[in-house]
């Protein structure tokens, strides 16, 4: 399958047209599989969605992304060791300095089904603020980090540092505008970017 064929593309289930496009923004949320709620929240925040099932198809959807942006000779704003080290024979250059790209690759905690954004913290961001990032994000996530809200996420969190909870704790909610967040007023003095989301299946 490739990569067009995977934009928005949930994993193996499909969306129903009736879930997807004729309830409210404002309605209660189906029971639906987390998985597909998230898709569709995450597309209405203008994101790019690509599941993947294995390393091999994230390092070829990777590669598209590149290709499609024309950022061959762009090197990938980056500050997770472990996530420069995974992706070190992908043929990506990458830097520390944030003024020094225009893509920003990262990993995050969660992803949140409820809102379709994505919990990050110092561990991804260190001390520095969502505007100070490029304009441009690669998020690399796996189905084994989604839940259902912001609260569960932060439960997790706490669970997995115990008194070491990290600092710097926010959510990448507003991508792209597009005809469904255009406008949304709680979008406004937030720092939209343009995200790709690389999801791995790994349960």
């Amino acid at each position: 399958m490739g990569i067009f064929d995977k934009l928005f593309g949930g994993g193996k289930k499909k969306v129903s047209k009736e879930t997807a496009e004729t309830r409210g923004v404002h309605m209660p949320d189906l029971n639906i599989p987390i998985d597909e709620k998230f898709t569709i929240h995450f597309k209405k925040n203008g994101g790019k969605f690509l599941y993947c099932d294995s390393f091999s198809e994230i390092s070829q959807a990777l590669k598209n992304i590149v290709d499609e942006n024309n950022w061959q000779d762009h090197p990938f704003f980056i500050m997770d060791q472990r996530l420069e080290d995974k992706f070190s024979k992908e043929g990506i250059g990458f830097t520390k300095k944030a003024n020094h790209s225009e893509v920003f690759f990262t990993t995050c905690e969660h992803l949140i089904a409820q809102n379709g954004s994505i919990l990050v913290c110092s561990n991804q961001l260190h001390e520095k603020k969502l505007s100070e990032l490029p304009p441009n994000v690669i998020v690399f996530a796996t189905t084994s980090q989604l839940v259902e809200s912001i609260g569960e996420g932060l439960k997790k969190i706490k669970k997995k540092y115990g008194h070491s909870i990290p600092a710097n704790i926010t959510t990448l909610k507003h991508f792209q505008a597009n005809e469904d967040n255009s406008n949304d007023f709680l979008t406004y003095g937030s720092s939209s970017k343009n995200l790709y989301l690389l999801f791995l299946e790994d349960l």
